[in-house]
């Protein structure tokens, strides 16, 4: 996963800097023919080219000349270089015949963006289904009329890309901004930044084919194959964080505070929050290694010996690197007498091969023992053999869907369950731990057609224990991953108690990747916002910090 947020650049679709000279994707089609504004009408000649890059320019549908176009005049965007004039809009004006012409240092037209014509163009306002999606009406269109202002730093509201304020350096009293898309408030009053034009920290737009409840993959969306970007990048097309890396970062001023919370009688806690709960993980990092060259001290032993309870159970996962978290959450899951069998799973079902990977070799160098190995000696069975091959990380993640395949395999786990006496739970295991997530929907439609059962109440009803739960786990991380997770955070709070390891660690581990849906989740099967149960389920700095990570918007 990368866990960055670029602070520049836009993007296909994004405002301030295409990557020059390089093809526009499709957009949405203008309502009442060829835009207007200073921009030349398609020829007859052009209506028959048979590619946008061709002389002749776009062809014009019959019965309704130009109704699909490319340019027209799109306020407040800046064209890239390779596509004509420099004039407001994706290209300003097309060039005479229609489509414009690439300019010198341009890239040539490729297979895939010539010849038919899309089905949708730039400019103009989307179909409804897709308004108000990472930005609002169309890619190109009239700006909006009412700016976005918004909690949450970086991303842009339904509306479209308003005018953003002036970022304020430094720290300082906070700033009235009223056009900005967030604030992301920080010790001593870090001042609210708005998002400048070009800069997302967010994913793309959604791209056709994908399902935004449906957090897997593209490519298997309502059972139909579609062509898309590789799992884990269409995955990430759907995700957003609450936590953004901090803008005007400065490790040394971070550094600085921090050792003031901590210095003399008593701890300055509100400090150390509105510093760590706002920063992202790489960020943290740079502020342990500074902390370190400029007082000579260990940050976390500092931390530690200053905090207390559950409270600093957060501080300390949050000055963990992602890759070691999971690594000390795996290795606390098997120590001792007892497994945390649910840990377990829900880590290594969860997380993408890359990450599995890193996670291996992070536990071995933090350890001096391989992960398989302990993995071995701690459990057993069946489940054993799910998790070793879980923590394998070999997954099939860009594996094209096969219907054919799919039915095939749907058989076969119905002739391992259902159909005999007993259950082969090896076929479950090696289907559900190798195939990717678009081919085992694909498996799961079969299975229900075939069977006329879901595939999670058979694995229910033919499997037992931890190898039941983690069976299961696999089906909904596989059919909706933030929902998995607003189900254990649920669980996690629910009744007398807390389980506020399962609480603190699903926090801190998908508060930079897709928390905004997993509350969005955990508001449509609960009917309660994730932000309220918090709040009524813990106190003090523990329920600030927590609040921090998952709303961005104060406590």
């Amino acid at each position: 996963r990368n866990m960055s947020y670029p602070y520049g650049g836009g993007g296909y679709g994004y405002p301030g800097g295409q990557q020059p000279g390089y093809p526009q994707q499709g957009g949405y089609p203008q309502q009442g023919g060829y835009p207007q504004g200073n921009v030349s009408m398609p020829t007859p000649e052009s209506a028959n080219a048979a590619a946008y890059g061709s002389s002749g320019g776009y062809p014009a549908n019959p019965g309704a000349p130009g109704q699909l176009g490319f340019g027209g005049v799109s306020q407040g965007f800046n064209s890239g270089p390779g596509y004509g004039a420099p004039q407001p809009g994706f290209g300003g004006a097309p060039q005479p015949g229609g489509y414009p012409q690439p300019q010198a240092g341009g890239y040539p037209q490729q297979p895939g963006y010539g010849g038919a014509p899309p089905q949708q163009s730039f400019g103009g306002p989307p179909p409804p289904s897709q308004q108000n999606m990472y930005g609002g009406p169309g890619f190109g269109g009239a700006p909006p009329q009412q700016p976005p202002v918004s909690n949450a730093p970086g991303y842009p509201q339904p509306g479209g890309y308003g005018a953003p304020a002036a970022a304020q350096p430094g720290y300082g009293p906070p700033q009235s901004q009223p056009q900005s898309y967030s604030s992301t408030p920080s010790y001593g009053g870090n001042p609210a930044v708005s998002q400048p034009p070009g800069q997302s920290y967010g994913a793309p737009s959604q791209m056709p084919g994908q399902n935004y409840s449906n957090p897997s993959t593209p490519g298997y969306s309502q059972g139909q194959p579609s062509q898309g970007p590789s799992a884990a990048n269409a995955y990430k097309a759907k995700e957003e964080p609450t936590l953004r890396p901090a803008r005007n970062f400065s490790a040394e001023n971070d550094a600085n505070i921090l050792r003031k919370a901590m210095k003399g009688f008593g701890t300055d806690e509100k400090a150390i929050v509105d510093v760590l709960a706002y920063r992202s993980c790489s960020q943290r990092q740079q502020i342990k290694t500074m902390f370190k060259t400029m007082f000579g001290k260990d940050l976390v032993k500092d931390l530690k010996s200053e905090l207390g309870g559950k409270f600093e159970d957060v501080i300390v996962g949050l000055m963990m690197s992602e890759p070691e978290y999971d690594a000390y959450e795996l290795k606390r899951a098997m120590k001792g007498l007892g497994t945390d069998e649910d840990a377990m799973i829900e880590i290594l079902c969860s997380r993408t091969n890359q990450q599995i990977r890193d996670i291996n070799d992070t536990y071995k160098r933090m350890y001096g023992r391989t992960l398989e190995q302990d993995i071995v000696s701690d459990t057993s069975g069946h489940f054993k053999r799910l998790m070793v091959s879980l923590a394998n990380g070999g997954r099939m993640e860009n594996q094209a869907v096969d219907m054919k395949k799919a039915q095939d395999d749907a058989q076969r786990l119905y002739a391992a369950g259902e159909k005999k006496l007993g259950t082969d739970e090896s076929t479950f295991n090696a289907l559900l731990a190798s195939q990717s997530y678009e081919q085992l929907r694909a498996v799961f439609d079969a299975y229900q057609k075939i069977s006329g059962k879901d595939i999670e109440q058979v694995i229910k009803s033919e499997m037992s224990g931890n190898l039941e739960i983690g069976m299961v786990a696999i089906v909904r991380v596989v059919r909706n991953r933030p929902g998995y997770f607003a189900r254990k955070l649920y669980h996690s709070m629910k009744g007398l108690g807390t389980d506020d390891r399962t609480l603190i660690r699903i926090i801190i581990t998908r508060a930079e990747v897709d928390m905004v849906q997993i509350k969005q989740e955990f508001q449509k099967q609960f009917g309660k916002s994730l932000d309220g149960f918090i709040r009524d389920d813990t106190s003090g700095d523990y329920r600030k910090v927590l609040l921090a990570l998952v709303s961005q918007g104060g406590y």
